[in-house]
């Protein structure tokens, strides 16, 4: 997998998320901790946002940190698509998940409104990365699917998404994690053309 300078952090934050996990439960020496201290350090260079920001070392992460992540990083997605669209023309598979991310931040929307919480603005313009060419593109696409299904996989392993207040999250979560699975495939067969 070629990492990007932008989604370094993305992947970073998605192994650092599973080690504070650990470390949270009591675990936080050796290799959970190194690791941990390692992917803080590559975040600390990343943009902050979306998957990228699902790290941050001194606070707990709450179920309203990993919404507003997640509503990040569809934003991110969506605004990607359609900066890859603009420059290359409209084409599968970029049309077709762009529209799915739209879907993906209606549902993050209604979890908002359940929750009585202001939903966020769209801020990913600054963290828009344009590749250079097709190949680039479904490259970036299957990098950010792999961040994504790890982001998600990290959320969906706290225990609080057990209780049963939290079990609409767990739901989107799941479903999300899911699409993101599909979107990998599209993507992957679009790279297998170049």
């Amino acid at each position: 997998m070629k990492i990007t300078r932008k989604r370094a952090p993305i992947i970073a934050a998605a192994i650092a998320a599973l080690a504070v996990s650990a470390y949270a439960e009591g675990s936080g020496h050796g290799a959970s901790a190194a690791i941990a201290a390692l992917a803080a350090s590559a975040y600390a260079e990343g943009s902050g946002y979306g998957a990228s920001a699902a790290v941050e070392a001194g606070r707990a992460i709450t179920i309203v940190d990993r919404l507003r992540w997640a509503v990040e990083d569809e934003y991110l997605a969506r605004g990607e698509y359609e900066a890859i669209m603009a420059r290359f023309g409209a084409m599968r598979p970029y049309d077709n998940i762009m529209a799915a991310e739209e879907q993906h931040l209606a549902w993050l929307k209604a979890e908002y409104q359940a929750r009585g919480l202001p939903f966020p603005t769209d801020g990913s313009a600054s963290s828009v990365v344009v590749p250079t060419d097709l190949k680039a593109a479904a490259q970036a696409g299957v990098d950010a699917e792999i961040a994504n299904i790890a982001m998600y996989s990290s959320f969906l392993s706290r225990p609080e998404l057990s209780r049963p207040e939290n079990a609409s999250v767990r739901d989107l979560f799941e479903r999300l994690k899911r699409a993101s699975e599909n979107h990998l495939r599209a993507f992957k067969t679009q790279l297998s053309k170049y």
